[in-house]
């Protein structure tokens, strides 16, 4: 049963906006006393009678006042409050001046609405790409795909100096970019020059970020891609596999002349000293006969006939050792020509004495023979 159903005597103690007796609608402005009342009693004040309900409301609306006052400086207090990583450094900015730089990573504090904390990461490495397409020195076209990777070495310059950072750093790739590329020919880009393109560009993209004072520090840039524009790519690949046939050939012909030269040069040594000891030989053995003719002619002035006789039979036993035949001098007649077989056959080979040999080996007579056997009957 609802509290004002006819009929219920209580209907008047179970009316929530007083003891009225009438069915119309609650007086609001009677409630929010009531609620008024009821939060200066929670909040210490008095609960006088209906004269001095002005001033319970007074300090009812004061201890409100102070209470949101007081929940707001917590909120402002909480709202202050941040944090700060080792790899990262912030900045104060106090009504838009810089006022200190954070380094100590830790919970720190700072008033909101007057200071304002920029944080950045110091230590992470950003990559930014690069694709333009640009003249080489020799008026070519040429694509080149790059990244520049960078950290950020002064904070306060990234944060307050330059208005962009990341904008000035691509309109400074741009500008590094086209100065390199536009003073190399195009076989340097596309083929062994690309390392060097690469430290070049990173130099003079760094001399640019100090100048514009970016807080900016390249570790690194790597060219990806050197390439022809798109209609031309084929010729200028078979181009580079040219090129590239070329330095292996190059190479191979290298190794080839590597290998060669030593064995012609020590092929070439060995015939010089072969030359040097025949030539020692020689000299030597020719000073040797020197010195044996000069030791035999001062023999032969102390004895012209006996070293002269000497000197014939010698002559001729070296000249008729080498020979087949064996001379017999016959005193008072002529010089016959004798032919031993034995030792014929024995310095012979078995088979190969032909009919040239053969009839060579006949019994003659010489006239060489004849003079040598007249000298020596003269002589006796």
């Amino acid at each position: 049963m609802a509290w004002n159903e006819p009929g219920n005597g209580n209907s008047g103690d179970r009316d929530p906006w007083g003891n009225r007796n009438d069915q119309g609608p609650p007086d609001l402005d009677e409630a929010f006393k009531k609620l008024q009342n009821n939060l200066s009693k929670m909040f210490g004040g008095g609960s006088g009678s209906s004269g001095g309900t002005t001033s319970s409301g007074k300090g009812m609306g004061f201890s409100l006042l102070i209470t949101a006052a007081f929940v707001l400086l917590i909120v402002y207090f909480l709202l202050g409050v941040y944090t700060v990583d080792e790899q990262e450094r912030g900045v104060v900015l106090r009504f838009g001046r810089v006022q200190e730089v954070v380094i100590q990573p830790g919970i720190h504090w700072n008033p909101r609405l007057i200071d304002d904390v920029l944080i950045y990461n110091v230590t992470q490495v950003r990559s930014h790409p690069h694709d333009s397409e640009m003249l080489t020195e020799d008026e070519n076209i040429v694509k080149v795909k790059l990244t520049v990777q960078y950290v950020i070495n002064n904070v306060m310059h990234y944060a307050l100096q330059v208005k962009e950072p990341e904008k000035s750093l691509y309109q400074a790739t741009e500008s590094a970019v086209r100065h390199v590329v536009g003073s190399t020919e195009m076989d340097e880009v596309l083929t062994e020059g690309r390392a060097i393109l690469g430290d070049q560009i990173k130099i003079r993209i760094q001399d640019y970020m100090n100048v514009y004072q970016t807080g900016i520090s390249l570790t690194q840039v790597n060219i990806d891609e050197t390439a022809p524009p798109d209609a031309v790519r084929e010729a200028f690949d078979e181009v580079i596999r040219a090129r590239e046939d070329e330095v292996r050939v190059r190479n191979e012909a290298d190794a080839y002349a590597n290998q060669v030269i030593p064995e012609a040069r020590g092929e070439a040594q060995r015939y010089i000293e072969e030359a040097e000891g025949y030539q020692q030989r020689v000299v030597a053995q020719a000073r040797g006969e020197a010195e044996r003719f000069r030791k035999l002619y001062a023999e032969y002035k102390l004895a012209p006939e006996v070293t002269r006789e000497r000197m014939y039979i010698d002559t001729m036993e070296s000249v008729m050792t080498n020979s087949s035949k064996v001379m017999i001098d016959v005193k008072g007649g002529n010089n016959i020509m004798y032919i031993p077989l034995d030792r014929i056959m024995e310095q012979a080979r078995p088979g190969q004495l032909d009919r040239s040999t053969a009839g060579s080996n006949s019994i003659s007579q010489r006239p060489q023979d004849n003079v040598v056997g007249n000298r020596r009957r003269e002589r006796q």
